[in-house]
């Protein structure tokens, strides 16, 4: 028998976990929304990136936006697939993909200049990068769809879905799609308008990287907390607080690291550096001696024989009325002092897009003293513009016309030169041309690349020009001192061995090639050196090729 009075110890009541509820799907909408909208800018700004970059160390932006553009949408294709992997563990899933697109999009600029800078090649590296930022981007959009679902799980479990349920899920992806392409269009308006101009292509990418791991990496330990364990939470931080450190550590040191690039592209001697909203302009030499002037990685004038280029580009134009002259580009003054030394020269036009480039022209002593302070003299004009709209507003109610137009452009396979080697281009010239005016055409190299040579002879004789060619040799060895892309900047490569230049005139009769009975004293240039120059560039004419139009551009190779 049990005493009464002996106290039982109560027994143990086991109780049920208190469940917490899932976030609804209003909660979890907006956010997802929002850093779709956000991880969506970032990835356009990585792809705008890598095209700009690889435009100006390779050369050739429409060969290298279809490369990255291409390659990346089929990494997409790819990462969609494996995406599939981590929808069971989408939270973390999610996480580390955009740490790793925040790295690997963040540090893409730096990585590609270090390889064009150090090693001279940076093809692959363009092509890696295109492969595994796609990736990472294609992986976003099924992890996200799984996220989103998350909320309303618990109210669709053990039955069908309803017909409005289906309809819901259709409007989820709708609302995704919609975020995605409204940050694409934002990212890819804040990357030339706002990125380039304030931060840099190296430093804006750092920066979108950054915003991209807070954005992804916040959704996750935020709003998807519960779906974490303790050790993936762990990860995800410390993955995220890596990424971070990286990439500050890296806007932090980006001009020491973009200094040593500089200095292991152009040498030691470089002496200004400047980025103008169109292109980075760098001088090198040393301070006693004549300057060489960059644009973009490719070598515009080398002081040392500069005058070789200009010399043969201008005087054989001039043999001839030339009270007026117009220069499109130009702008570092070397071809409006070529032109100013003849008495008779009463203006010389300059329409050059780059207000950068004559700033430095007139402001620089090195550069002023080369081109014999060009830019002071009271008959010289400088005009900022695009010199194929220019030319189609000076068309409009034209009185007087130039006698002498010189064309001193970048080499015609650069793609954004392209259109002003277009017969359309050269349509507009001819009708502000006098009738017994000049026109000269720097045209590349008639011995390295004689297709795009002979392509700009067929398209000014398309626009009812007759032409004489010519070449002029005698370059500094490894120097490309006219506007050529040389295979490497710092001299150690070969550039090309020659200058070809055309020159024209309007109707059907070829325009003589010598020089004005006012030249002055030329160092390099003589009528019998004409001669020679005209039948070395006529050994190389080959099938006449078609000529080149807006629509239809043949100077790629």
């Amino acid at each position: 028998m049990i005493d009464p009075t002996v106290t039982m110890p109560p027994k143990r009541v086991r109780r049920a976990p208190v469940r917490r509820p899932e976030p609804s799907r209003e909660t979890v909408r907006f956010p997802v929304l929002a850093v779709v909208f956000v991880c969506a800018a970032c990835g356009l700004v990585y792809e705008l990136e890598l095209v700009a970059l690889a435009s100006y160390l390779i050369g050739d932006s429409v060969t290298q936006a279809s490369v990255v553009l291409s390659v990346m949408v089929f990494a997409m294709g790819v990462g969609s697939l494996l995406a599939k992997a981590l929808r069971c563990r989408a939270a973390v899933g999610f996480g580390l993909v955009e740490a790793g697109l925040a790295l690997v999009g963040g540090t893409s600029a730096m990585v590609l200049y270090a390889a064009f800078a150090w090693f001279g090649e940076s093809r692959y590296v363009l092509v890696a990068f295109s492969l595994a930022i796609g990736v990472l981007i294609g992986a976003e959009i099924p992890l996200l769809m799984s996220l989103i679902q998350r909320g309303d799980r618990s109210g669709r479990s053990g039955r069908k879905a309803s017909l409005g349920e289906q309809d819901d899920a259709a409007g989820t992806v709708a609302d995704l799609f919609a975020a995605d392409y409204v940050g694409a269009l934002v990212g890819g308006l804040a990357f030339p308008f706002l990125l380039l101009p304030w931060l840099g292509q190296l430093t804006g990418a750092l920066v979108t990287g950054a915003v991209n791991a807070v954005a992804g990496g916040g959704l996750v330990l935020w709003v998807f907390r519960r779906d974490l364990t303790t050790r993936s939470r762990a990860l995800l931080v410390a993955v995220n607080v890596s990424v971070l450190a990286v990439l500050a550590t890296a806007t932090v040191l980006v001009d020491d690291f973009e200094q040593a690039a500089r200095r292991a592209v152009y040498g030691e001697r470089v002496r200004v550096a400047v980025h103008t909203e169109l292109q980075e302009i760098v001088v090198t030499g040393d301070r006693e001696g004549p300057p060489d002037l960059f644009l973009d990685g490719r070598l515009r004038v080398a002081g040392r024989d500069e005058y070789r280029y200009h010399e043969a580009l201008v005087h054989p134009a001039m043999n001839g009325p030339h009270a007026r002259v117009l220069i499109v580009g130009g702008g570092d003054g070397m071809a409006a002092r070529e032109a100013l030394r003849y008495p008779g020269v009463r203006s010389v036009t300059v329409v050059e897009l780059d207000p950068g480039v004559v700033r430095l022209a007139r402001t620089d002593p090195a550069l002023a003293k080369l081109n014999g302070q060009a830019f002071r003299d009271p008959r010289v004009r400088v005009v900022h513009a695009d010199a194929f709209h220019w030319l189609r507003g000076a068309t409009d109610g034209l009185q007087e016309r130039y006698d002498v137009v010189i064309s001193d452009l970048p080499d015609p396979g650069i793609t954004p030169s392209a259109k002003l080697y277009a017969q359309e281009f050269y349509g507009l010239v001819s009708q502000v041309l006098s009738r017994s005016g000049r026109f000269a055409v720097h045209a590349g190299s008639v011995d390295d690349r004689p297709r795009v040579y002979w392509t700009v002879d067929a398209t000014l004789r398309a626009a009812g020009f007759a032409t004489r060619p010519y070449s002029a040799s005698g370059r500094t060895p490894g120097f490309a001192a006219g506007p050529d892309r040389a295979d490497r900047a710092d001299g150690t490569g070969r550039g090309p061995g020659d200058w070809g230049f055309l020159l024209a005139a309007r109707g059907g009769r070829p325009p003589a090639l010598g020089l004005a009975p006012d030249a002055p004293r030329l160092r390099s240039l003589g009528e019998h050196t004409l001669e020679a120059a005209a039948r070395r560039a006529e050994r190389g004419r080959g099938a006449e090729p078609p000529p080149s139009t807006l629509v239809h551009p043949r100077y790629g190779e």
